[in-house]
Parts: C-alpha cells; structure tokens; sequence
C-alpha cells in the first residue's frame, strides 16, 4: 500500500474530535509525503488542521450532523505535552481557586509546563502555556503539588488555619494524609512563609 494508502487507512481508524499530531506518521514514509497525504486528507474535509502539526478527524454534533466539531484548545495543549514529555499543570491560580484559598476564578485557561511557553487557539477557545520552575512543578499529580501551587500564589496572612483544612477536604485527604502532606510542604525553601501555619495544620492531626 502507499504512503498516502497507509496514511489514510490509520486516520480512519482514530476516534473523532481526538487530535493527534502528525509525528506520529512519520514511520510510515518520509516526513514529505506524509505531510502531503495528510495535507490531501485535509483539502477534502476528513481531517481539519486545529494546530501547527496537530490535526483531528471532525466530529459531527449529534443534534445537528451537518454541523461537524473538532478538538478543544484544551485537548491539543494536553496531545502536545504528551507527545513532548513535558509536563504540564493548572497553574497557581487555578489551584487556589479550586482549593478556596482564593475567591477569584481565573479568567482563562493557563498551564504550568517545563515545556516552552507557547498559546493554543482553537476559535474562541485559548489556552495558555507557560514554561515555570520544575520546583513549582512538583508532585504534578498528587494532592500535595496541588496544595503546592495553590500556596506559592496565595499570601499566607489570607489564610488561617480553618482555610487550610477546607483546601485539605476539598483534595479528600485524610487526617493521616493531611498530616503527611503538611510536613512535606512545610519543608519547602519556596513556601517558607507558611511554615508556621503548615506546622499548625501538621499539629492538627
């Protein structure tokens, strides 16, 4: 089969409104014609460009087939870290909003990564990249690197220790876990204004 055969028959095999990036074709002949196959396949409407180097197979709404939807820029920021390795969080704000250290929501999607700063725009939809400290990056996926970022934007005297143990419920952990993550972060050189009240929150429990 040619490269435009082989290029097409895995294209229509992906799920649709999920965005892939064209890298991962690469394998199945030189990078040229692979651009010029999918370059085809998106000139007659199988798949649509949302990003450089990044393409999904549109998805029709279904209340209204004729009217077709792509990924969200939230999705292809996501596809994008995952293909480069980079990690990639909500940024501080975020955490603080989620975990009520902060009252004020962010007014868009803003992401922590290692990765380089960069902006995804998918019609009105943006979604914002910006290259942080691996310090500020830490336990990207535990409830104490989100207990992390929520603190580093938030000024301690904002907070007494009844707003600590609410951030605590809000990322279900236990007494024992509470405990645990306290003593963790209080060690932070970063956090070292809230050692104090850490220690209270460790103290607690």
């Amino acid at each position: 089969m040619s490269v435009a055969g082989n290029v097409a028959s895995r294209i229509n095999r992906m799920k649709r409104g999920i965005p892939f990036s064209i890298t991962g074709f690469y394998s199945l002949g030189s990078n040229t014609s692979v651009q010029k196959a999918i370059s085809r396949l998106a000139k007659e409407g199988v798949v649509e460009r949302v990003s450089k180097g990044f393409y999904v197979r549109p998805k029709p709404l279904p209340s209204i087939p004729s009217i077709k939807t792509t990924a969200s820029a939230d999705q292809v920021a996501k596809v994008w870290a995952k293909e480069h390795s980079y990690k990639l969080v909500s940024q501080g704000q975020e955490a603080a909003y989620r975990l009520g250290l902060q009252t004020q929501a962010p007014m868009k999607t803003v992401y922590w990564s290692n990765g380089p700063s960069r902006e995804f725009r998918i019609g009105n939809q943006v979604v914002e990249v910006r290259h942080i400290s691996d310090q500020k990056l830490r336990w990207a996926k535990g409830p104490e690197g989100v207990l992390l970022r929520g603190l580093l934007v938030t000024p301690p005297e904002f907070v007494d220790l009844a707003g600590l143990k609410k951030a605590a419920r809000r990322l279900s952990l236990t007494p024992s876990e509470t405990k645990a993550v306290a003593k963790k972060l209080k060690g932070l050189p970063s956090l070292a204004a809230w050692q104090s009240k850490l220690q209270q929150l460790e103290q607690t429990f």
